[in-house]
């Protein structure tokens, strides 16, 4: 996944710097208020997870976890009660200058840890009275119940501020085709869902760390007011704070990548609709 993200974004990209400009870029304007709601697919590289506490110190290499998105269902997807049971984006978005926004946002993405994977584990386990008692140097262990398991999935949330450049790449009466780039940065408040040996699990919210993206999209909009948009976004997690135990003295600590395929859909709210309409933008 990480590599057909990584040749959409380069297509993207030579499309937007290279794009011919026409002149009405009115839904691009300064002062342009904008808001939207969509569904995201994600994808992870694998990362090797500290585990640390009184009783232990293991890392375990190279763990493979995915994503957790739910089927498709109407009644899920759209009912006002279940809009934040899939993975979601929302995202709030100002014009301060023409082609140019800065926005605040929620990425709601679900991650899961492989049960039955075999792992790499380094490291000690002393007293839990499990049969994972022993130390351990690049042992193999299978992830099972009883042993581990780790979930962001209520859920691994990215609270992010971006900005964004936006180019119209075409326009036809009443539709544009725009296409943007941007970057980001935010912090990490999962609520994680994990069992480690016989401790009792923690899963409250919790400032668990950072994580920086870039993002792509390609936005459809209708009569400057209404749009479809697609967006591919990739970036950096680190997490030096996760809770997995009741325990205070216990936590975890990973780094991993991410990438998101995104379907969006928003409104514009012009917010000076005289200023717009005595200076249209004038194209580069």
């Amino acid at each position: 996944m990480i590599k057909y993200f990584l040749s959409l974004l380069l297509t993207l990209i030579f499309n937007v710097v290279f794009a011919q400009f026409p002149s009405d870029r009115n839904s691009l304007s300064k002062n342009n208020l904008y808001i939207y709601w969509g569904w995201n697919w994600s994808g992870y590289t694998d990362s090797d997870i500290r585990f640390k506490g009184d009783a232990y110190d293991l890392l375990l290499a190279d763990v493979k976890a995915q994503d957790r998105h739910t089927p498709f269902d109407a009644k899920t997807y759209f009912h006002p009660l279940h809009l934040t049971n899939p993975q979601y984006n929302i995202r709030v978005g100002y014009f301060f200058k023409d082609r140019w926004d800065i926005s605040f946002g929620v990425d709601h993405m679900k991650y899961v840890v492989d049960q039955n994977q075999t792992v790499a584990v380094s490291g000690f386990i002393n007293d839990t009275g499990t049969s994972y008692d022993g130390n351990y140097d690049q042992t193999p262990v299978v992830i099972e119940p009883g042993f581990l398991k780790l979930e962001h999935t209520d859920g691994l949330n990215y609270v992010n501020f971006e900005i964004r450049k936006h180019t119209l790449l075409f326009q036809y009466k009443n539709v544009e085709l725009n296409g943007q780039l941007g970057a980001g940065l935010g912090g990490y408040m999962p609520k994680t869902d994990a069992s480690l040996l016989n401790f009792e699990r923690n899963d409250d919210w919790h400032w668990a760390g950072f994580g920086t993206h870039v993002v792509a999209g390609l936005n459809l909009t209708f009569f400057q007011r209404f749009f479809i948009q697609s967006e591919i976004k990739g970036g950096y997690i680190n997490l030096p704070d996760i809770k997995t135990t009741a325990l205070n003295s216990d936590g975890a600590k990973q780094k991993f990548l991410f990438s998101q395929i995104n379907i969006l859909l928003g409104g514009i709210i012009k917010l000076n609709k005289k200023v717009e309409s005595k200076k249209p933008v004038e194209g580069n």
